[in-house]
């Protein structure tokens, strides 16, 4: 069992690299490619290309704002996720804390107290002993009256 989470787990964190590699690549190659729109020569263009770059920049702008906003929202998401996710230990705390409080109790119970009343098993009554006097003695006082001690 722990064999198959331990290749779940690594083949969950190849895919993660390998998400963040792709993720790495594209970011790389948008980045090059806005830098050689800004880099191009504009002074001896015609109007009309002049103003297809204009336009290309501001769908570039408009591209680039989604993205920035969809990675702010993103960001305040995974934050609040974790603040909630401390918020959720922090709340589990006291039944935690109950549950070892009780774990304690119930094994010094188990180690501190020899015998229950309530748990162990019925013992002969002393009255049953008092009717069979007149059967036979105790063991104890049948060696005193042999030794002569009896007093």
């Amino acid at each position: 069992m722990k064999e198959i989470l331990d290749q779940f787990l690594q083949l969950l964190q190849q895919a993660i690299a390998a998400i963040f590699r792709f993720i790495g690549l594209v970011w790389a190659w948008s980045l090059d490619q806005i830098n050689k729109m800004a880099q191009v020569p504009l002074e001896n263009w015609p109007l009309w290309k002049q103003i297809l770059l204009a336009l290309v920049a501001a769908a570039v702008s408009y591209a680039l704002f989604v993205a920035a906003w969809r990675l702010w929202v993103a960001s305040i998401r995974a934050f609040a996720a974790f603040a909630s996710f401390a918020a959720a230990l922090i709340v589990a705390l006291p039944p935690i804390l109950i549950a070892g409080v009780i774990a304690l109790a119930g094994l010094w119970v188990i180690n501190n107290v020899s015998s229950l009343p309530l748990l162990t098993g019925p013992e002969r009554s002393n009255s049953s002993a008092a009717n069979d006097t007149g059967k036979q003695q105790p063991a104890e006082s049948s060696a005193s009256e042999t030794t002569g001690g009896r007093q």
